[in-house]
């Protein structure tokens, strides 16, 4: 955490937008990284990243102290990504069932990554994404939190609101679908 960030969490509870504005802009990054890993996709991701900011600037007057504020941080955003998760579940759920006029279903949109995803990150990142993606949300989050941001199973637990055990599963049972998930792609580059 940066070194002025208690001063300005104090200046953003007493109402200076400044403030606000500094935090949002020094922990955006991190916060867009949580979230994508959890939603998949960049735009589901800015959607995430904008409800936490919402979130965090409507409920600053109730961050207390004792916590770190990067781990409330990540709580809201992991709710607010697991929310954006759910909300494209429901709207995957309603379209899968419309049908055309030939009375055919409509497909899913592909699960395949664009052409800017496959330029940006080629092959390893696509496995890696697409195994995420098989995750649930909580492991997704958890994995996310403790392997991609560092944080302690304490911490964790503090940000999903989850035991120090729930946590542990989560990460483990994450850890073992992703190993089973990339294995094929680990003996392909062998």
């Amino acid at each position: 955490m940066d070194a002025n960030t208690p001063a300005l969490i104090a200046r953003a509870q007493a109402g200076e937008q400044e403030a606000f504005k500094m935090l949002v802009e020094q922990h955006s990054r991190s916060v867009f990284n949580v979230a994508y890993r959890i939603v998949g996709n960049p735009a589901d991701a800015e959607e995430a990243v904008q409800e936490t900011f919402l979130r965090v600037f409507k409920r600053l007057d109730g961050f207390e102290e004792r916590a770190r504020f990067s781990t409330w941080l990540y709580r809201v955003a992991a709710n607010a990504a697991m929310d954006v998760v759910r909300k494209r579940q429901r709207h995957a759920t309603r379209e899968s069932t419309l049908e055309d006029a030939t009375g055919d279903l409509l497909p899913f949109a592909a699960a395949t990554p664009g052409p800017e995803r496959v330029a940006e990150g080629g092959q390893i990142t696509d496995h890696i994404a697409g195994a995420l993606d098989r995750l649930t949300p909580g492991e997704r989050a958890a994995f996310t939190l403790r392997h991609l941001q560092g944080l302690s199973i304490k911490e964790i637990g503090e940000a999903l609101d989850m035991q120090t055990n729930a946590v542990k599963n989560a990460i483990f049972r994450a850890v073992q679908k992703m190993r089973r998930e990339l294995a094929p792609f680990a003996s392909e580059m062998s």
